[in-house]
């Protein structure tokens, strides 16, 4: 894989030490023959394909000058181990100035839009599926995001969970409750908006200079208030800064309030499917809320 990684980035690597990189890869800090560094993540066994989803949902989220999104230097699928690299961001605490910031540069972003709900930015040739961690679900586009939420999104995510035992069937028939009646739980109709898709704490990446970077993206078209649902599922630093620019600029449509939980269902069906524990019971008290 070095020898790849340094074929693909044109220039030695000198040095490297593990840093972390989420729940499945390994990652590593790399200081590059010319100075500079990079981050690079891998796993024995990934399917490149994943790799190349990410880069490609990180150069779509770019395309918007107002956010800050890591360059990719390099997308590793020949034989050995893939990867993906990246420009190095130095770690530091968001400020309440890059909060702000970060709120504003979510509208613009959101406000870039996307061809369909659903949609995905794909590597060339690609058809690859909705990837949710080591979830792949169908991904059809569709001018209709209540039915990408319900068909596409909540059966399907039900479905897995249950069949893994982390949702009870009293919990998989709340959310059944929920799909049928989703086109009145939905609010207004609103275009497609180009989402993170995974926009938990954890993937708002601060700077040493306190700017927030937004990284490892499920990027998606979709309901612009999916991503500030997950902002605030498990608590974000800064949280109301964020909100409070992003209202000011981008006002959301009247009852989103009522919605957080609604949206919030998806990553709780994830995680129950992924980890078990008490996000199946999470899912089926946040499921309740709309019965």
């Amino acid at each position: 894989m070095l020898a790849a990684l340094e074929a693909a980035l044109g220039e030695a690597v000198h040095a490297g030490r593990p840093v972390g990189g989420g729940d499945i890869n390994e990652a590593y800090a790399l200081e590059l023959a010319s100075g500079e560094r990079a981050f690079v993540k891998t796993r024995a066994g990934a399917d490149p394909a994943e790799y190349e989803a990410e880069a490609a949902g990180l150069r779509w989220l770019g395309e918007c000058a107002d956010v800050r999104v890591p360059e990719v230097l390099a997308v590793g699928s020949g034989p050995g181990e893939p990867f993906l690299a990246l420009e190095w961001v130095e770690p530091g605490s968001l400020s309440a100035a890059g909060a702000e910031r970060f709120g504003r540069g979510l509208t613009s972003m959101h406000q870039l839009a996307a061809a369909a709900h659903a949609w995905l930015p794909r590597a060339e040739g690609s058809s690859e599926p909705q990837r949710l961690g080591s979830l792949q679900i169908a991904a059809v586009p569709s001018d209709s995001w209540p039915e990408v939420y319900a068909e596409q999104r909540l059966r399907p995510l039900a479905q897995i969970a249950l069949d893994r035992g982390a949702l009870s069937p009293s919990g998989a028939e709340a959310v059944e409750s929920v799909c049928s009646r989703i086109e009145d739980l939905a609010g207004p109709n609103e275009p497609p908006a180009r989402l993170h898709g995974d926009l938990w704490s954890g993937n708002v990446h601060a700077d040493s200079d306190g700017e927030a970077w937004l990284i490892d993206p499920s990027a998606q078209g979709g309901h612009r208030e999916m991503d500030l649902a997950m902002l605030r599922l498990f608590g974000a630093p800064c949280e109301e800064l964020i909100f409070d620019a992003y209202q000011e600029v981008a006002p959301l449509a009247d009852g989103h309030a009522e919605r957080v939980a609604l949206w919030q269902l998806q990553p709780l069906l994830v995680h129950a499917a992924l980890f078990g524990g008490n996000y199946g019971a999470a899912a089926e008290r946040a499921a309740r809320l709309y019965l």
